[in-house]
């Protein structure tokens, strides 16, 4: 039996988001509904919006949640009605060649529920990265629902979902962070703080954040950055280079996704160092470096997908330290808001007022 919700669109192009109904149905084979408890808002949700991803509208938004199952379809056994999940876009198919070699979190045919949700005259919704959690109910594919400890807060644990995740495994999980390292981070959002956090838990002993905002790069040395540099005044990559003994940081990770960021990156790590480009770049973005210095500098220039993350390992070891007081997700949330209140959120985030609005439902 479908039921109908209240849950946040964006219709067009640019325009404002929507507060409507829409139906949610039972779950088919490996599917499942979930109650919502939290939502974060996600520059990406702005980007659907924008029409950034695609022009598949109406797009159902928001996917940075955590939620209770209420029901699940035939031949889901890893979940049950009333586990405490926390959503992620990435459902490990576990056939696919890249699971096969030992590599699931760079599985190549994550996939998501078969069923469409619709508005209720019938019209097919777009899930945002196959959630939409802008809702009082969505409806997943089982394997995007990743069980964790009931007692963690919803607000901060679903920030997992995406951003949070997304810099701590570019510094841990991609970057391969560890102790004694030297990490760089250019761009304190949500995920650059989250790398930060990450080369810290890691056991970074001199973590260096990079921005044009100094309220941005105050609030990173409360993520944990020793040293700041605002890039918009002095020259990254020379003081990099100074906070780490002349050398250049051992992990550089880029959370803009602009070729100018990107050189900074490329030439303030150490000789074998690593950059990590997690910001992602616009399409027309392209990018000129000296092939000889690509040879002559060594290392590892990488991409990371998600932070490189298997939400099956990754969720609930985080949680398991957040709940220790050892990794403060809390921190990340500026704002509890109701679900009617999203485009405001991103007007905030245009402003950079916000780490993280968390639209909060009953």
């Amino acid at each position: 039996m479908s039921q109908t919700v209240k849950a946040v669109i964006a219709r067009a192009k640019g325009e404002p988001v929507e507060l409507v109904d829409i139906v949610v149905p039972d779950p088919g084979p490996g599917e499942a509904v979930v109650k919502v408890e939290a939502c974060g808002v996600c520059h990406t949700d702005l980007h659907y919006r924008e029409g950034g991803i695609n022009d598949d509208f109406p797009f159902l938004l928001g996917h940075e949640a955590a939620g209770v199952v209420e029901a699940v379809g035939e031949g889901v056994t890893d979940i049950a009605p009333g586990d405490f999940v926390i959503l992620n876009w990435r459902a490990v198919c576990g056939n696919c060649r890249a699971c096969n070699k030992g590599k699931p979190w760079y599985c190549f045919a994550t996939h998501n529920a078969k069923q469409k949700m619709t508005l209720t005259d019938g019209t097919e919704l777009s899930p945002a990265l196959g959630i939409g959690a802008f809702a009082e109910k969505t409806l997943v594919a089982a394997g995007q629902c990743t069980k964790v400890d009931p007692d963690a807060e919803a607000a901060a644990v679903g920030l997992l979902g995406c951003g949070v995740m997304a810099g701590f495994g570019a510094a841990v999980n991609t970057g391969g962070i560890g102790l004694g390292d030297s990490l760089a981070v250019i761009g304190c959002g949500g995920v650059g703080n989250a790398a930060i956090q990450g080369g810290k838990v890691a056991g970074a002993t001199t973590i260096i954040a990079v921005d044009v905002d100094d309220r941005k790069l105050e609030q990173a040395k409360r993520f944990g950055a020793t040293h700041t540099v605002n890039s918009k005044n002095e020259d990254a990559v020379e003081k990099i280079r100074e906070y780490t003994g002349g050398f250049g940081a051992d992990v550089v990770v880029e959370a803009v996704g602009r070729p100018e960021t990107y050189e900074q990156a490329f030439f303030a790590r150490d000789l074998a160092g690593t950059v990590v480009l997690v910001g992602v770049p616009t399409p027309e973005k392209t990018l000129t470096l000296p092939l000889i210095e690509i040879f002559g500098r060594g290392g590892a220039l990488k991409s990371s997908w998600y932070g490189d993350c298997l939400p099956s390992r990754d969720f609930p070891m985080l949680v398991d330290l957040y709940k220790q007081g050892r990794f403060d997700l809390g921190s990340f949330v500026t704002e509890k808001i109701g679900i009617g209140d999203v485009e405001a959120a991103f007007e905030k985030m245009h402003h950079g007022d916000v780490l993280r609005s968390v639209v909060v439902l009953d």
